[in-house]
């Protein structure tokens, strides 16, 4: 049996770092990939458990070697994912979990035609900028820019085959399971207006 790709994808401050840990965590044939970056490794993160950390020559060696099944440059650093290890883990019968942008989303939608892909939104403008604000170590500089993106970001979030909203950890994280399990029919409808969350105007129930 083959394994499937899911592409999950969404602004900075959604919460998908922590919805893709617990879904992994309650799935035992489900992983994430890693990542090669060229950022600098943090005090609390492991190498091969977070990222692959290289240099920018290493990484840009790897770029003219078709390694990367889709890569991009955020914030002055490379993030590429390895098209080896993914299609290692798909032939094994593993589920494969990807976290990245639109951008390398629709890359890998184009070279993976199987794959499913999934944008998480937050529940309006306000809260995601609460939640950037709220962990304590962003300049205004860098929130607005992370603002900036994360507006890039849902604009394109029609592209993906499902929107999960995370207005409650819970149900987010139960509709996830139920999109892995191949029973999308019963994930809750997107009670949003999407374009009003772009307007930057607080949501309201469709």
């Amino acid at each position: 049996m083959i394994g499937k790709l899911f592409i999950i994808s969404a602004p900075s401050g959604a919460g998908k770092t922590s919805l893709a840990r617990a879904l992994i965590a309650n799935q035992s044939n489900c992983k994430m990939s890693i990542s090669h970056t060229t950022r600098q490794r943090r005090a609390n993160e492991a190498e091969g458990v977070d990222y692959f950390f290289v240099s920018n020559d290493e990484f840009l060696t790897m770029t003219e070697q078709g390694i990367f099944l889709e890569y991009a440059e955020v914030y002055g650093n490379y993030y590429g994912t390895s098209r080896i290890a993914v299609e290692e883990m798909l032939a094994a019968g593993t589920h494969v979990l990807l976290d990245i942008d639109w951008q390398g989303a629709r890359l890998v939608r184009e070279q993976m035609h199987e794959a499913v892909s999934i944008s998480i939104l937050p529940p309006s403008v306000e809260e995601l900028e609460r939640r950037l604000r709220s962990r304590g170590s962003d300049s205004e500089d860098v929130i607005a820019a992370r603002m900036q993106q994360a507006f890039d970001e849902m604009a394109h979030c029609r592209e993906s085959d499902f929107i999960v909203l995370n207005d409650d950890f819970n149900q987010a994280l139960d509709d996830l399971t139920l999109i892995l399990a191949n029973e999308s029919d019963s994930i809750r409808p997107l009670t949003l207006d999407v374009d009003v969350l772009l307007q930057n105007k607080r949501l309201s129930a469709s």
